[in-house]
């Protein structure tokens, strides 16, 4: 098995996310005290934002996608890695790489300016070929599999590897101008473009966000509670239902807008009707843990990745009733939208990789146990304490927030203007940011917990003495 670029995909998924982490407290307290931004360009709301963004979804989340794929689907198909280590070493530099330019673009203003899609057109290109060769990486091992069936975890890597290529190709498609200025021109324009980002954007949350750390979720849980999967037969209904339905989900991002009237529909139809597999796939996800329910105060890293598909189930239910237009007319452009996404990222996407990598660490780097189980209760808490401070806050803040939005005096005119509103918000937002400083301490234990754990020689002397027929050596 191929497993150096696999342990390094492991480092710079922790690295990354508390890089992504950092940048988002440092943004929420600009919210609540705009005079942090030094007053710099380059260090202003506008340009750190993406930086955000992107740090948590694909270097964070990226890396521990490509990280836990690899990892599984050398496993599961008992291949070793299709191109071998070179491969592997190529995927990793080729993602950083692609990371760091798309980063340094932000913060110096050259950008597309499209929501998880800021990259410019050079960035773009570097990134289908490392995307190509993922993809090459992935499906040459399973070709090559010992095993005639395929796991159901790499179905949903595979769904997500494929549909952000074709997301990416189409989205993306840009025109390059201004000479070496690296900008570019959309090729598609005004409610094309705007349908075409949303299908993109919602597609990311489906595909990138959900389909692939759902094949974290088949193939780590039922690992951590030493039980099969609940039901095989769910997981494959769940696959085909949710690939089918999520594609067709983005325009409840354009209600209200320019967008026709049927099409707004639809996608809150689909909307509406994702949520059945969602919840098919968090029953099964849980129910995994029959006979095993006790494990759960034994091992907290499984308390991870159990409460994400907790966290999962909650997204998936709240996502369909923000689409319904009704409730739509309230929540858009709102605080309440950033909470969703907020309890989404870092409950699910957040949790579930918190688990995947409590698993990974000492399994890569041949270890018998975590250094301190303790310091994983410790991150849990308080990884739980600031998603419920951050996503309450942005839950009452967004409700304010629309209701000031639309309320009328006796003569018809609005009551509150856009800074009265913003002013109103101030206490939540600095509620906000102590919740993403909670999150972000969680973060740090885990760093300082998993490099014990790596640098730790009595727990590698502990997992060589569990092989077999290992014998001590005798006395002097």
């Amino acid at each position: 098995m191929v497993e150096a670029p696999i342990r390094a995909f492991a480092i710079a998924t922790v690295f990354w996310g508390v890089v992504g982490f950092l940048v988002g407290v440092t943004i929420a307290s600009e919210l609540a005290w705009p005079l942090l931004n030094l007053d710099l360009e380059w260090t202003t709301f506008g340009r750190l934002r993406p930086v955000h963004t992107s740090a948590v979804i694909f270097a964070f989340g990226g890396n521990a996608l490509i990280c836990t794929s690899l990892y599984v689907v050398q496993k599961t198909c008992r291949a070793r890695l299709f191109g071998g280590e070179d491969m592997g070493w190529f995927l990793f530099w080729g993602y950083q790489f692609f990371i760091v330019t798309a980063a340094l673009g932000y913060v110096l203003g050259v950008t597309q300016g499209k929501e998880y899609a800021e990259p410019e057109w050079y960035v773009d290109l570097f990134l289908t070929v490392v995307w190509v060769a993922y993809l090459i990486a992935f499906g040459g091992t399973i070709l090559r599999r010992q095993e005639p069936h395929i796991y159901v975890a790499n179905w949903f890597y595979l769904a997500f590897i494929i549909t952000i290529a074709m997301l990416h190709l189409v989205n993306n498609a840009a025109l390059p101008v201004g000479g070496g200025s690296g900008q570019s021109y959309i090729v598609w324009s005004g409610v094309q473009d705007a349908m075409i980002q949303w299908w993109y954007g919602h597609n990311a949350v489906g595909f990138f966000l959900t389909a692939g750390f759902l094949g974290m979720m088949y193939y780590f849980i039922p690992k951590q509670a030493e039980r099969p999967v609940y039901s095989y037969r769910l997981s494959i209904v769940h696959f085909w239902t949710l690939i089918f339905l999520y594609i067709w989900a983005g325009p409840h991002h354009l209600h209200y807008t320019a967008l026709p009237d049927w099409a707004q529909t639809l996608g809150m139809v689909f909307s509406i009707v994702l949520w059945m597999p969602s919840w098919g796939g968090m029953i099964n996800g849980l129910m995994t843990l029959s006979g095993a329910w006790d494990k759960l105060r034994t091992n907290p890293a499984l308390r991870f990745s159990v409460t994400a598909v907790g966290f999962y189930g909650m997204s998936t239910f709240e996502g369909p009733v923000m689409s319904i237009k009704a409730v739509n007319s309230l929540s858009h452009y709102t605080d309440w939208t950033i909470g969703h996404v907020h309890s989404g990222a870092m409950g699910w996407v957040g949790f579930i990789t918190f688990g995947a990598m409590y698993y990974l660490f000492p399994k890569l780097w041949r270890k018998s146990a975590l250094y301190s189980e303790k310091l994983v209760s410790w991150h849990f808490w308080l990884a739980t304490l600031g998603i419920v401070f951050y996503i309450t806050a942005m839950w009452v803040s967004g409700i304010m927030q629309g209701l000031m939005w639309r309320s009328y005096d006796e003569l018809g005119f609005l009551q509150y203007s856009f800074v009265e509103t913003v002013a109103a918000m101030h206490p939540y937002y600095v509620i906000r940011m102590f919740g993403g400083l909670l999150y972000l301490s969680g973060a740090l234990i885990m760093v300082y917990n998993l490099w014990k754990t790596v640098r730790s020689e009595a727990l590698a002397e502990q997992a060589y003495a569990a092989q077999p027929g290992f014998a001590p050596a005798a006395a002097e």
